[in-house]
């Protein structure tokens, strides 16, 4: 299946993977004219995957729908996303045409936020980032540690196609968190390199992410330590040095 990423809005990223007949999935369009464009490029939508209710993942929808009446949107069962129609959860298994993706409730940036698991792709919007994750909008430091821990039991194999394009500002923050990790001064320069060629980040792997991302490595001693010293001891079972880890990145400035 071939898997493209466009640009949208200020750092958004729409997911397509299409199959062997041209007809693709699309996955959080927070703005239509990015499909359309790539419509007019051979683009063949056969249905919508969204991942949560924020604008900037559902926004394009309408006009999509205007396009093309009568494709199927799959989403989470939440009264916030009008346009679904066919609401899913933790557990369901998608099956339409060549693809079969297994959903995945994983709360924390929102409460009714899944993922999508299949053909070796995790399309998970804005839970796990590349170097990352989201921000607790919704949900509590113990649902996000939990839906993140469930993700990286995962394949390490598996392409990670999250929603927005942050990985350089979160590799200056988890160098601090864990400036002895080589794996991540790798990685650090690699994503340097990309975004100087205008090249995008993603997809990561989840093997990368579970040897680079703080947020994976709650359980790393360096990273236990570093994220107690800067909690000044507060912080001690993984959920509080999670919750302390995620309020350093709130007020962390490169």
């Amino acid at each position: 299946m071939q898997l493209q990423s466009l640009p949208a809005l200020s750092d958004n990223y729409i997911w397509t993977l299409a199959g062997a007949d041209g007809r693709a999935l699309v996955i959080d369009p927070g703005e239509a004219a990015p499909v359309l464009a790539a419509a007019g490029q051979g683009l063949r939508p056969g249905a919508i995957l969204l991942t949560h209710h924020h604008h900037d993942h559902v926004g394009g929808v309408p006009e999509l729908l205007r396009r093309w009446p009568g494709l199927p949107v799959y989403g989470p069962d939440d009264d916030r996303i009008a346009t679904v129609s066919h609401r899913v959860g933790d557990g369901d298994r998608i099956e339409l045409a060549q693809w079969r993706f297994d959903v995945l409730a994983v709360p924390g940036h929102t409460l009714s936020h899944i993922a999508f698991h299949g053909h070796g792709h995790l399309f998970c919007g804005d839970t796990l980032f590349s170097l990352g994750c989201g921000r607790l909008f919704e949900g509590t430091p113990a649902q996000m540690l939990g839906s993140l821990d469930r993700l990286a039991a995962l394949p390490g194999a598996t392409r990670v196609c999250c929603g927005h394009e942050y990985t350089r500002d979160n590799a200056a923050f988890a160098r601090v968190v864990e400036p002895g990790n080589e794996a991540l001064e790798r990685r650090s320069e690699d994503i340097q390199a990309m975004r100087d060629r205008g090249q995008p980040t993603l997809p990561s792997t989840l093997a990368d992410e579970t040897a680079c991302n703080p947020f994976l490595r709650i359980d790393v001693p360096a990273v236990r330590d570093a994220v107690a010293a800067h909690a000044r001891g507060e912080a001690q079972d993984r959920v509080t040095l999670f919750a302390a880890l995620r309020r350093w990145k709130d007020g962390f400035r490169a």
